[in-house]
């Protein structure tokens, strides 16, 4: 067992009952404080650990580390150090803050210096993205969106049962929960027109996905194995890839997704580690009609149990709940996508983003988009306040939050949300 992960562990640090953020957690994330410098982070319960000065401090001496890490304002350079050392920060952290533990626990003028609550901090985006990648990885989606707009009997296109399908998505437009949107605009082609228009979008829609970040390169023409895989991801977030479904339906033919998907995606601040996930692994689905290809085959449970909720905020009303998934309906697991991503020796940068794409689960209520809630907009959402919803509107303020749990151990993502603006 990694040290850090034990289930009996307590902190001295009070934390909420359910917290996303228990001591087996410890994710890492980039915050500015104050009118201070952006530096690289913790969080245990809602208090955030400046690990700059943590390190500055003193606490972090028996790990051999640059100290200059922690002062960078995003977390490449860290991942970059490789999992030994990465896991080896993490269990000191843990080790720092065990309940049983006085050096720093008793030290008030310390605990000034690095502790501070979470609604005093600003997060920041965590990773500089060099690449995105996007995924279309849920069987239930994919039937899903092959059920509406193509012959229900042959929702899947013909290659989805032999490789994890996915686009090169746009890097620059990712952006840290808590980023608002403005709605995109561009050319439609209404139901029964000859031509045509130029406009704000009509249909915006949220995409439920989570998102991994790779933490070691790897050179142009290697591969990397499924059995390798893990040692190159370094943690996962929680992802929203907002669509215009309107702009996508008219453009994507023939090359796919473009100014539909690349004017935004919000990603959550914290990057919870692989490592602390491990309790959460379960068995994946069975891929044996069709058998898939030797490089994709992997041994092991690679896929997570990881319970999902996206919830719709009408301005001026509290949030609503409108779906609950997992990341559990993944037919294609991370080391899959990492090993067909570099298959033909496309190289791995640190920091490269690869979202799952749309997670759905079996059930109308476990549908990760508009669209498929709504069903093309013929099922209207309903809302407390007596409104409704077919897509998003301005104004909306759409949050994504997502955990595991298992045997009273809860690791979480905290959330990642964002408010729709009109079109500039």
């Amino acid at each position: 067992m990694i040290a850090a992960n034990n289930p009996s562990l307590k902190s001295w640090i009070e934390t909420p009952a359910n917290t996303d953020f228990p001591i087996q957690n410890i994710p890492f994330g980039i915050v500015k404080i104050g009118r201070g410098q952006p530096r690289m982070a913790t969080i245990i319960g809602d208090t955030v650990i400046d690990l700059s000065a943590l390190s500055e401090l003193g606490y972090l001496d028996n790990l051999s580390l640059d100290k200059s890490v922690f002062y960078l304002s995003v977390i490449n350079d860290f991942m970059a150090l490789g999992k030994e050392t990465t896991r080896a920060v993490r269990d000191r952290i843990s080790t720092i803050f065990q309940q049983d533990n006085a050096e720093l626990r008793d030290h008030a003028d310390h605990k000034a210096q690095i502790l501070y609550p979470i609604d005093d901090v600003q997060n920041l985006m965590p990773v500089e993205v060099g690449d995105y990648t996007d995924f279309y990885s849920s069987r239930e989606h994919a039937t899903n969106i092959g059920t509406m707009f193509r012959d229900p009997a042959n929702a899947l296109m013909p290659n989805w049962l032999h490789l994890p399908v996915g686009y090169h998505g746009r890097a620059s437009s990712i952006v840290v929960s808590g980023t608002p949107i403005h709605r995109p605009k561009g050319q439609q082609m209404p139901k029964g027109a000859d031509m045509p228009v130029y406009g704000p979008c009509k249909l915006l829609d949220f995409e439920l996905e989570m998102a991994f970040v790779v933490g070691k390169s790897s050179k142009l023409g290697a591969s990397v194995s499924t059995e390798e895989a893990e040692d190159y991801i370094f943690g996962l977030c929680l992802f929203n890839d907002w669509s215009a479904r309107d702009i996508q339906k008219w453009e994507y033919v023939p090359l796919g997704p473009f100014l539909g998907k690349s004017f935004a995606s919000s990603m959550s601040p914290w990057i919870v580690t692989l490592d602390a996930l491990d309790h959460f692994r379960i068995s994946g689905p069975v891929q044996d009609d069709p058998v898939v290809l030797p490089y994709l085959q992997y041994k092991g449970d690679k896929r997570y149990n990881i319970k999902l909720e996206v919830l719709l905020q009408i301005e001026g009303s509290a949030p609503h709940s409108i779906s609950n998934s997992n990341y559990k309906y993944m037919y294609w697991n991370m080391c899959q996508q990492l090993a067909h991503h570099t298959v033909n020796g496309c190289n791995l940068s640190v920091g490269d983003l690869y979202g799952s794409g749309t997670i759905s689960g079996t059930t109308p209520d476990s549908y990760g988009s508009m669209l498929e809630l709504c069903w093309q907009g013929t099922k209207p959402i309903p809302m407390p306040d007596g409104e409704e919803r077919k897509f998003l509107q301005d104004g909306d303020t759409l949050i994504l939050r997502g955990f595991g749990e298992k045997d009273g151990l809860r690791i979480g993502f905290g959330e990642v949300s964002g408010k729709v603006l009109p079109a500039l």
